[in-house]
């Protein structure tokens, strides 16, 4: 199995227009475009089950693993002379980019391959709705049964202060 690089022939997404990935040749790795990386660069590691992006930020290296499940879908985006195929995640600064090109065959073909290849959907970017938020789980929610989250809190009362008197104080 052969790993694509950047100094195996393809070319950098930050260096060209043209980026071209291979879906059936996993993992791939590859630097792409990042404005708030160090460089303005980041190298991504494609896998079948996760995606792993190595950027640095003021000198702080990190590597930010993500599982393909976590995506939502493979979108294409962009006007008619050059169009990109994105691997789209709800956070935009996670999305990567997987194929740019003008050829509208050529998309239309990998959009379907890489759609396949992750078991995600393909989307529309121009017709797609934002998602509604999700529901979290409330952790502390669980933690309490929900009668005593509609009770009211007591109410403070002025305790009666005792001056000049002997206190008792029982030891057995």
């Amino acid at each position: 199995m052969r790993r694509q690089t950047a100094t195996s022939g393809i070319a950098p997404a930050g260096s060209s227009r043209s980026l071209r990935l291979d879906p059936l040749s996993s993992p791939v790795r590859f630097d792409a475009h990042d404005p708030r990386a160090d460089g303005y660069v980041r190298q991504i590691e494609l896998h079948r089950e996760r995606v792993v992006l190595h950027r640095a930020v003021r000198g702080m290296r990190m590597a930010i693993n993500v599982r393909v499940s976590d995506f939502t879908g493979v979108a294409l985006r962009g006007n008619d002379e050059a169009q990109t195929l994105v691997l789209v995640h709800r956070d935009p600064s996670l999305s990567i980019p997987l194929l740019v090109s003008a050829d509208g065959d050529e998309l239309v073909e990998a959009w379907a391959i890489w759609s396949e290849l992750f078991a995600l959907p393909q989307l529309d970017e121009g017709a797609r709705k934002p998602t509604p938020r999700r529901r979290r789980a409330n952790a502390i929610r669980d933690r309490r049964p929900k009668f005593l989250m509609r009770r009211r809190t007591g109410v403070a009362r002025e305790l009666s202060v005792h001056r000049d008197e002997r206190e008792i104080i029982a030891r057995s």
